[in-house]
């Protein structure tokens, strides 16, 4: 049956959550909200909200969050389709008759879930009789007990061309080729079993349902491990391996970490971690990545110690660049080298693998690591495509304001390294507490953006005058930065008229064509070295940036201008982010508001200490 948005949002609308929610929880009033310790987590203080107005309960503990309908489902257990039916006859709106063919769709999918629940159920058989006794063994290898055979419903499929087919002929030779557990040839041939001679690990849905399988070769061989096919119950790219168990216990352990494979999962299951997926084989997919955010904002990404396992790490860091937001993000945990996760827990148990989950790297920090590592930077050459994939990368962001910020923090990085003698130190890249704002008379206000009177000259009326003056000479006396910067330089917010003047000539003369040297733009800009104008001895003696000396070391000095040029840029942009989220919190406040809020005061203060450690003011 297919039911539109426009009705399921009519039932939701005449839908009372805190009604559905109070015959199995007891709710307490708390403002315009409701109040209870959660129903999918135990706790002994309340954690867990209900709120009409808005038609939805969230658990601040475990992060449960739905309607009405997914209350239903995931507390009650009920189907879609019987949650549905039972909040409509309350609701007085009559489902929409079912649409013929989705109604046979539907019944061709209950009837393939069957099929696959039996052929399970056989494949269970088989590890138990005399043809899984080599099985048995791998098992027993391996440390996998019989619990964790039965947990796991791990299977065995004898190694015969045709052993499935004749046991299990009664459930029609069609219905097995549609579920993938026949082959037939496209040449007409007879059809024969796809497993043999494999450990047999069954693929589930959500609900708990067998929807395929992932065999594993008991010898030598290859494929090591084969998957089934997609078919009309499994589609590949949009499944993770174990989502059913994994999701109640992400809830319990408030985060979920994702392997590479069937095994990965089971080891620590065996260890006691049981909130961990896997991506069936594939490189994780943009679809898996949204089932993974349902359960977590932030999935530990704990691939295999080994080239395979960086590379596939890198792979879902990049495809998740565009997905990410301030509400989702990955993080990652490298294994020592040539090490899985079962390696780890044999060696050291549960707390070994506790060890390295509780230090998880954040995105920005693991792709910095990753492009500064990809070859030696030894070569301006090096130097600059680490920088152009930088960019690339920040690019990628689908959200603006945190492309810019990740942009900016790498190439503070980028320029940090680039001083003779210094190495980039890993900054952990977490927003401060800047306060929560107040309430006064009753409404809310939120909190003034802690400003020095330098930022607030920047956010009002543009770069404070001593800075403006300071990239001018800095620029005037390493000109071959120009080039590279004069885009940024020109669209800087200078307001004193002789500084914009003298920044103008500047641009004029990089846009000229012609060469460009420090004696030419002294004679341009009238710095004779003698006067106490805008770039004279005495402005440049109280100038602390490096690159306001022509004395200074010309490497240091030409980083220096270069980065104070991006954090500059990137402040005025950040400058107006905040004032127009600090205008949206004080219209309409919502937590999602002030996070975003707090986000650009901290990135505001971090381009703010940055500038002052380049200036020696810090």
């Amino acid at each position: 049956m297919t039911l539109s948005p426009a009705w399921l949002d009519e039932l939701r609308a005449r839908t009372v959550l805190s009604a559905v929610i109070a015959p199995s929880v007891k709710l307490i009033r708390a403002g315009r909200e409701w109040k209870a310790c959660c129903p999918f987590h135990n706790e002994k203080t309340p954690s867990f909200t209900v709120n009409d107005d808005k038609g939805f309960y969230h658990c601040f503990g475990c992060g449960a969050h739905g309607d009405a309908i997914r209350f239903l489902t995931d507390n009650r257990g009920m189907p879609f389709m019987d949650a549905v039916k039972e909040l409509a006859s309350k609701a007085g709106l009559d489902v929409p008759a079912p649409d013929p063919q989705a109604k046979e769709r539907a019944e061709r999918t209950a009837s393939l879930t069957d099929v696959m629940a039996s052929v399970a159920s056989w494949y269970a058989e088989q590890l138990q009789g005399l043809a899984g006794a080599e099985a048995r063994d791998y098992l027993k290898r391996r440390g996998i007990d019989e619990a964790t055979v039965r947990r796991f419903a791990i299977g065995f499929a004898p190694d015969g061309r045709s052993t499935l087919k004749r046991a299990l002929e009664k459930l029609g030779e069609d219905k097995l080729i549609e579920t993938g557990m026949l082959i037939k040839p496209d040449d007409g041939g007879d059809s024969y079993d796809r497993f043999r001679g494999r450990l047999m690990i069954p693929i589930r849905d959500a609900r708990g349902r067998v929807i395929a399988f992932g065999g594993r070769i008991l010898g030598q061989g290859e494929p090591k491990y084969l998957n089934s096919p997609d078919t009309p119950l499994f589609d590949k790219g949009r499944t993770l391996y174990n989502i059913d168990l994994a999701s109640p216990a992400s809830r319990a352990a408030k985060r979920l970490i994702v392997v590479e494979g069937y095994m990965d999962v089971i080891a620590l299951d065996r260890a006691g971690i049981s909130e961990a997926v896997a991506p069936n084989g594939t490189a994780v997919t943009e679809a898996q990545l949204e089932r993974m955010w349902r359960l977590d904002p932030s999935p530990i990404l704990c691939f295999d110690g080994d080239a395979a396992g960086r590379k596939a790490a890198i792979r879902a860091a990049t495809r998740a660049l565009p997905l990410i937001s301030p509400d989702r993000t990955l993080r990652f945990v490298e294994l020592p080298a040539g090490q899985d996760p079962d390696d780890v827990v044999k060696a050291g148990g549960r707390e070994a693998m506790e060890v390295l989950l509780a230090s998880p790297e954040p995105l920005v920090e693991r792709l910095w690591r990753h492009e500064a590592e990809t070859e030696p930077l030894t070569t301006p050459e090096a130097w600059a495509g680490l920088k152009q994939r930088l960019v690339q990368h920040a690019a990628a962001i689908g959200h603006a304001d945190l492309g810019r910020i990740y942009r900016e923090d790498w190439l503070s990085r980028f320029y940090e390294q680039r001083r003779p003698g210094q190495a980039a130190a890993p900054r952990p890249f977490a927003p401060r507490d800047s306060g929560r704002g107040s309430f006064q008379r009753g409404r809310f206000v939120p909190p003034t953006p802690p400003a020095s009177a330098q930022a607030r000259a920047i956010a009002a009326s543009g770069i404070d005058g001593p800075t403006a003056r300071a990239l001018i000479l800095g620029f005037a006396n390493f000109p071959e930065e120009l080039p590279a910067h004069c885009e940024q330089l020109a669209a800087l917010a200078i307001t004193d008229k002789g500084t914009a003047k003298l920044r103008d000539e500047l641009v004029n003369a990089a846009f000229s064509g012609a060469a460009l040297d420090r004696d030419a733009l002294g004679t341009i800009l009238g710095a004779d070295g003698a006067t106490g104008g805008p770039t004279g001895g005495r402005a440049q003696r109280a100038m602390g940036f490096s690159f306001t000396r022509r004395d200074s070391d010309p490497e240091r000095a030409r980083s220096d201008l270069a980065a104070a040029v991006e954090i500059i840029a990137a402040a005025e942009e950040v400058e107006k982010a905040l004032e127009d989220a600090t205008e949206r919190l004080k219209r309409d406040f919502t937590d999602e508001a002030l996070e975003e809020q707090q986000r650009l005061i901290a990135a505001q203060q971090d381009f703010r200490q940055r500038l002052a450690k380049l200036a020696g003011t810090d």
